[in-house]
């Protein structure tokens, strides 16, 4: 019994030692991105577009992950997939469509998760206008912002065999208000709303969403250097896996989230609206949470990458061809 006990004490004695080895390989395993610091690029300032990812930072989730997230808004004269390719940023939020071209042109990126899976993307007209299909279009003067959102429009128009005039106007559609244009791009969750606060009703616009039409390029998703992804996996995971537990608390408690933007806003000097907020975030859930699913699928389809990459090509914006296996990692396995 003696022998015993004396074999137990130097077993006990033992114990500390023991607890203290198994504590660093512990530490050990999951310092590769427990407490890490990260920078995520966003397209733009602060709004409801970014939701997730704000409430992700608000909420805790991002701790709750091992993750220190920095959030770096965008503006007019910064590019988020720029920041990530500059090592300026660790992440960026871009559209397919960008990211797919800076690809074509050697940039290293990869698609890390799918956030937005239906294109927001739209055309409007005024009913007094005469429009009612496609085809009305023909010879059509068209509010534009850029060369990027021009892409789904004008390979529309290509397979439609419709001579259009592109005309680039200004954030307060004047032009569309007084009758200068026939028709306007806007975006469902931002300029769509825009235009029915400067008094237009909804019954008295003609709409042609692209996602309707064959021409389904979902914008954001979530981006990174392959360097990265490869130099630590288990962060670009994690930073997927809690970014859509931030949309998904984002979708649940709408007016804590619109409430929260609001603060951030205001504390980045950016003009808000809480009604335009309120109808921002439920159009984010309408093109995040498709076909009434109630959990968020970050998987880029491999149709509309596909069909993405030929309308690029098409376009002449890209001159080669880009693997889908190359491109997009799925790491929600």
């Amino acid at each position: 019994m003696k022998q015993i006990n004396k074999k137990m004490c130097r077993s006990y004695r033992c114990l500390p030692l023991l607890l203290t080895l198994l504590g660093l390989l512990l530490a050990d395993s999951t310092s590769a991105y427990e407490g890490k610091t990260v920078r995520l690029a966003l397209q733009w300032f602060p709004q409801a577009q970014f939701a997730g990812y704000y409430m992700a930072k608000e909420k805790g989730i991002y701790s709750e992950y091992g993750l220190n997230v920095e959030i770096l808004r965008g503006d007019a004269d910064s590019d988020s997939l720029v920041r990530v390719v500059s090592g300026k940023a660790d992440f960026g939020t871009a559209f397919l469509s960008t990211a797919i071209e800076r690809r074509s042109k050697g940039a290293p990126l990869i698609n890390i998760g799918q956030i937005v899976q239906r294109s927001a993307l739209m055309l409007v007209a005024r009913n007094n206008s005469g429009i009612r299909t496609i085809k009305d279009l023909d010879g059509a003067r068209i509010g534009t912002w850029g060369n990027t959102f021009q892409l789904q429009p004008q390979a529309l128009f290509r397979r439609e065999q419709l001579q259009v005039d592109f005309v680039r106007q200004a954030p307060s559609f004047e032009l569309f208000m007084r009758g200068g244009l026939d028709a306007t791009l806007a975006m469902w969750y931002n300029e769509y709303y825009r235009l029915i606060a400067y008094g237009l009703n909804p019954d008295e616009m003609t709409t042609f969403f692209f996602s309707d039409l064959d021409l389904n390029q979902p914008e954001d998703g979530i981006y990174c250097l392959e360097s990265t992804m490869k130099k630590s996996p288990e962060t670009a995971a994690a930073l997927v896996q809690a970014s859509v537990k931030g949309w998904e608390y984002a979708f649940a408690h709408p007016k804590e989230t619109v409430d929260t933007l609001l603060r951030i806003m205001k504390m980045h000097k950016v003009r808000a609206n809480k009604a335009h907020q309120t109808w921002m975030l439920a159009r984010m859930q309408d093109i995040i949470m498709v076909e009434g699913r109630s959990q968020l699928d970050t998987r880029l389809k491999i149709d509309d990458f596909n069909a993405t990459s030929k309308m690029l090509l098409q376009n002449g914006v890209t001159t080669t061809d880009i693997s889908y296996h190359e491109f997009y990692k799925d790491l929600s396995q």
